[in-house]
């Protein structure tokens, strides 16, 4: 499966401000390409976090593709808080939990095996989406869900956008702790492709 890791997020890499706002880091062209993303990929994965901090949608709205192109919306939810009114849940989703399975409207929800942390593994939530056919996934937020990933060695692709503004360290980080001791131990990735998207960059990379 191709994991694609999409990033919004200030020059110091920060995806809201510390009291958690975040519409809009970057401009109407970056986020108009992030749609074009999400058509591009079977599945858009997110971590509860961020369910409940924006109530996003994770739709394609992209005229002429609403409606044949919406993929599979996943949530990482590992003690199930997803409300019964999250717009995820009014338009179906899968929701994959290690807690205790219960109804939440049109959703689809599936305990997985935990790690230490008590949250699902990378490799449950990988095995659980192959099982449905998905062949590649856009992990869209939060730091937490990216780190996860990065850490497993699960990213194949990164889209990065960056807005020309500081955030600062109080800032919430895009990409949330890797326990790295080592450079050695840093996930590596090459950019393939730079390109300006009005006053935001669009930069990709490839891993190595």
């Amino acid at each position: 499966m191709r994991v694609t890791l999409k990033l919004a997020t200030s020059l110091d890499g920060r995806i809201a401000t510390s009291s958690g706002e975040s519409r809009w880091i970057t401009g109407e062209a970056a986020r108009a390409e992030g749609h074009r993303l999400r058509a591009a990929h079977d599945a858009i994965l997110v971590g509860v976090e961020t369910v409940l901090a924006d109530d996003p949608a994770l739709t394609v709205r992209i005229d002429g593709l609403e409606a044949e192109r919406q993929p599979l919306r996943v949530i990482l939810d590992s003690r199930l808080r997803t409300p019964s009114l999250a717009e995820v849940a009014k338009m179906g989703s899968l929701i994959l939990t290690s807690a205790e399975p219960r109804p939440i409207r049109r959703a689809q929800v599936e305990r997985l095996a935990a790690g230490d942390d008590g949250r699902p593994t990378v490799e449950a939530v990988l095995a659980a989406l192959e099982k449905r056919r998905i062949s590649s996934a856009l992990i869209e937020g939060g730091g937490e869900v990216a780190a996860s990933f990065l850490r497993a060695g699960a990213v194949d692709e990164i889209e990065w956008f960056r807005a020309p503004i500081l955030l600062g360290a109080e800032g919430r980080p895009g990409v949330a702790g890797l326990a790295l001791e080592t450079l050695a131990e840093a996930p590596q990735f090459r950019r393939v492709a730079v390109a300006p998207l009005g006053d935001d960059l669009w930069e990709s990379y490839e891993r190595i």
